[in-house]
């Protein structure tokens, strides 16, 4: 239960201490960058512009941080693939805003397909690099990688543990003997009941046999 609580309020705590982050978002001038690019897709004239562009710039700054938050496995990344993944991210905005102005429907469209295609290379090559980060045979390219719950640059090349997704040995066996002790607890309260009940059985034998 206590891995449960902790699981869901980690993302809570991180949330109000740093602001939602990702892998992407824990460079602050990616959040900006990403404001000032969706905000030049929208011509000034729109209807419900100021709430188009919230919603849009809202979904796609928060997208990493469901991606990486969502698997344990999925939390490390070696800084210069970040790099890439937000240099990608920019470049098919830029392509979007040198396109001839169709329509809010068509630009949301559109920026769903960005969205979509930018979890999939996330969660992909998340799951590549941790797979091989956490491997026993770990081959790791040169440079930092970054926490992308924590967003520290960490210098270790290969990981264990939390980093991949294991659990704790200690709250392995703490798991254990706390359902050694529920087990426990129910075999001592039904053998408490059958004693109660063996004992109310010969009690009433007694007082039959008496009034006899």
């Amino acid at each position: 239960m206590g891995d449960l609580w902790w699981c869901l309020l980690l993302p809570l705590s991180l949330a109000a201490s740093h602001g939602v982050k990702g892998c992407l978002e824990c460079d602050p001038k990616f959040v900006e960058g990403i404001k000032y690019l969706v905000s030049s897709l929208v011509p000034l004239e729109v209807p419900g512009r100021t709430h188009l562009l919230e919603r849009q710039i809202k979904e796609m700054i928060n997208l990493s941080f469901k991606v990486s938050h969502g698997n344990k496995m999925l939390r490390v990344l070696a800084v210069q693939k970040v790099v890439n993944l937000r240099t990608w991210l920019k470049n098919e905005l830029y392509k979007l805003g040198n396109e001839t102005w169709k329509g809010a429907l068509i630009l949301q469209g559109k920026l769903i397909n960005v969205r979509q295609n930018l979890e999939s290379n996330l969660k992909e090559i998340l799951k590549n690099f941790s797979e091989v980060a956490c491997s026993e045979d770990c081959v790791v390219t040169e440079g930092p990688t970054l926490d992308c719950w924590t967003c520290l640059r960490i210098t270790t090349q290969c990981f264990k543990g939390e980093y991949c997704g294991e659990e704790d040995s200690r709250k392995t066996e703490n798991r254990v003997i706390a359902l050694f002790l529920i087990f426990l607890a129910v075999a001592v309260i039904l053998g408490s009941a059958l004693l109660l009940f063996y004992i109310c059985v010969i009690h009433r034998k007694k007082m039959k046999a008496i009034q006899r």
